[in-house]
């Protein structure tokens, strides 16, 4: 179970260092920063998902919630570093996979309601 608080540290670091990368290395690329600055977002956001899915004990969530972690901001990320455009193939993946996360919130709030 630690290892989700541990995933959820090291994405929230990784959200406020992506996006200082988005205010100070590509600060000439306006559509790079709005990449980089979405994927924070929700890198961060998650971030916090992943915490309250452990503490409610919800190991589904958590696992979905990692994946979407990787895949919706990381591809981002990689399309702002000037990776091909078919990248972006894999970033409704990790979207469906945070849907599926917090879908598995809700569920646990229903059982243990």
């Amino acid at each position: 179970m630690r290892r989700w608080i541990a995933v959820a540290g090291v994405s929230g670091a990784m959200a406020v260092a992506m996006a200082a990368w988005a205010m100070h290395g590509v600060s000439g690329d306006p559509a790079a920063q709005d990449l980089i600055h979405k994927g924070a977002y929700y890198q961060l956001t998650h971030a916090l998902a992943l915490l309250a899915a452990q503490h409610l004990g919800a190991k589904a969530s958590c696992a979905l919630f990692a994946v979407g972690l990787i895949l919706f901001p990381g591809t981002l990320y990689l399309l702002a570093a000037g990776a091909p455009a078919y990248a972006q193939v894999l970033t409704p993946i990790g979207g469906m996979a945070f849907i599926g996360g917090w879908l598995g919130l809700a569920y646990e709030g229903i059982r243990k309601g």
